[in-house]
């Protein structure tokens, strides 16, 4: 059964800077479109950024041009670097498969514990 584990969130001040990371126990690791959800307080979980296995990224507009996803085959490893955080992205953030599309991306049904991102003064 998959495992994901999710690391490196906390509080941080509006403009500043975490790297979260989540370690993957799949065997398919290697051949599948990683992504980063986020679930805000009583907000639905979102999509926000994806690695496929070809190394193409995408992002959600929200996040474009601060947050930056990327992979680690060999150590079955997603990061997520966000840059110039706002109040917005507080959320608990999590990693899962994209198996579908932006808007129906099929995430497993097993989810990790998240980590916690709060940004405020």
């Amino acid at each position: 059964q998959v495992q994901l584990v999710e690391s490196g969130g906390g509080l941080v001040q509006p403009g500043g800077s975490l790297k979260l990371s989540c370690v993957v126990s799949a065997t398919t690791f290697s051949v599948r479109t990683w992504g980063w959800y986020r679930q805000a307080p009583g907000k639905q979980r979102e999509l926000v950024a994806t690695t496929a296995s070809a190394g193409t990224t995408n992002y959600a507009d929200s996040v474009k041009g601060r947050f930056s996803i990327s992979r680690d085959n060999t150590k079955m490893t997603v990061y997520l670097q966000m840059k110039d955080l706002k109040p917005e992205d507080t959320a608990v953030y999590y990693c899962n498969k994209v198996a579908g599309i932006w808007t129906d991306p099929r995430p497993y049904g097993v989810w990790g514990q998240g980590t916690q991102v709060t940004v405020s003064s």
